[in-house]
């Protein structure tokens, strides 16, 4: 199938408003899911497991709330009662969980119809899967959170479910041209998920727009974040460089793009320079992570070794030799940084950097890098990515938006201004 069939984002938003509020009504953007997943996903393997047409059209039925009728598709690390949850690997083939996970019982509270589960890399690590990109089916969609992003850009569903650990949902996002965002750490619940990294696992969302994923993210967290205006004269911080990595000539000219898109549009950008205890911040990540998962997957390692990727068993086998003192340690730098916040956000909205190095890679055999996620990851900060542009190549990139903890609802607003201010300058891609 051609690519240019398979990109398709839907609004939710949009749906939302044409939905009725008879049964009948409501069940009609299910059925258009479940054609959508017939028509594309043979092709996308975004989906690890759908609801039977009738299970759907009764829980639409039934649906009442905020996102009453709307599909979504959760990322197979949440537990569903109803349909199963392998989390990526054959060690848990079949399996069934007694309970939701609690992200899942608050769509369900919201009127969500949970249409499927969507393909993750295993245990949310970075082993891809073979899901493929909407926009280039020879590239990879990103990962962990691979067949959420694909499945939101190929229209199965308006919303869905990822996580973040370190970037898997600004990248995969930033890769398949649809809007991510990875709220502040603890705003939304991650009880029911299969735990990977506890300082860091984060509940992520994914739609078609800014405007959308607020919305989705409002009637999940009950705080006020839906976009109706953004800052009038936002002003973004714009780092002068990079400790972890330098951003290919696409993310530069995707950055270059959005700020003039932003100075036309009212608002204003300054110079920031990050500090030494940036750079330090990417080996803690890693210090922090490893230690976790070698504790959270222990009983996969000691019992199902053979059974896990090359890549995750090896990985463990390292991170079982990180100690507790420089555990300690690294848990420590990342209190100081976090008491450095207020500094580096001084004088600015929102942070504005690349959201990936680069288009999403070619073939399948990595998911990407994360290198300008992970830090924002460790400081608990809300991120949005800001789709609409492309590289060279063709292939999405996004620029992303970066807050301060729990300013969700300005960095939501932000990102909402940045994405106008382009779509108003004609620069983003059909």
């Amino acid at each position: 199938m051609n690519a240019d069939m398979l990109y398709r984002p839907v609004s939710g938003l949009a749906l939302r408003e044409r939905s009725g509020d008879t049964p009948e009504e409501r069940g009609g953007a299910v059925l258009e899911a479940l054609a959508r997943i017939e028509a594309v996903d043979a092709d996308l393997r975004a989906m690890t497991a759908v609801l039977g047409r009738e299970e759907a059209l009764a829980c639409a039925a039934a649906a009442r709330g905020p996102l009453a009728g709307l599909p979504v598709v959760v990322k197979d690390i949440f537990d569903t009662a109803d349909l199963p949850t392998r989390y990526g690997s054959p060690i848990y083939a079949g399996y069934r969980p007694a309970a939701d996970a609690v992200i899942v019982t608050l769509l369900r509270r919201a009127g969500a119809v949970v249409l499927g589960k969507a393909a993750t890399t295993e245990f949310a690590y970075m082993a891809p899967t073979d899901t493929r990109n909407p926009c280039d089916l020879a590239r990879t969609p990103g990962g962990s959170s691979s067949g959420s992003a694909a499945a939101v850009a190929a229209g199965i569903a308006p919303f869905a479910i990822g996580s973040q650990t370190g970037g898997s949902t600004i990248r995969p996002a930033s890769f398949c041209g649809i809007a991510g965002y990875k709220p502040t750490f603890g705003m939304l619940p991650t009880v029911g998920m299969k735990c990977f990294s506890w300082s860091f696992d984060t509940v992520g969302l994914f739609a078609a727009g800014v405007r959308d994923v607020a919305f989705l993210g409002q009637a999940l967290s009950g705080r006020e974040l839906l976009v109706a205006a953004g800052p009038q004269r936002p002003v973004f911080g714009v780092p002068v460089d990079y400790p972890w990595t330098a951003p290919s000539a696409n993310a530069v000219a995707a950055m270059n793009t959005a700020i003039r898109a932003v100075e036309q549009a009212g608002g204003s950008v300054r110079p920031v320079r990050f500090e030494a205890w940036m750079a330090e911040l990417v080996a803690a990540h890693g210090v922090i992570q490893s230690y976790e998962a070698w504790q959270t997957l222990g009983y996969e390692y000691d019992h199902h070794r053979a059974a896990l990727s090359a890549l995750l068993g090896e990985f463990l086998e390292r991170a079982g030799t990180v100690d507790v003192v420089a555990y300690s340690n690294a848990r420590a730098q990342m209190r100081r940084a976090k008491g450095r916040l207020d500094d580096l956000f001084d004088g600015v909205t929102a942070l504005l950097t690349p959201s990936a190095p680069d288009e999403a890679p070619e073939g399948l055999g990595t998911t990407g890098d994360p290198a300008f996620n992970r830090n924002w990851t460790l400081l608990g900060c809300p991120c949005v990515n800001v789709p609409g542009l492309r590289g060279s190549n063709g292939a999405p990139v996004g620029v992303q938006v970066i807050g301060r903890p729990w300013d969700d609802a300005q960095t939501l607003a932000a990102a909402a201004f940045v994405e106008q201010a382009m779509a108003s300058a004609g620069k983003v891609a059909p």
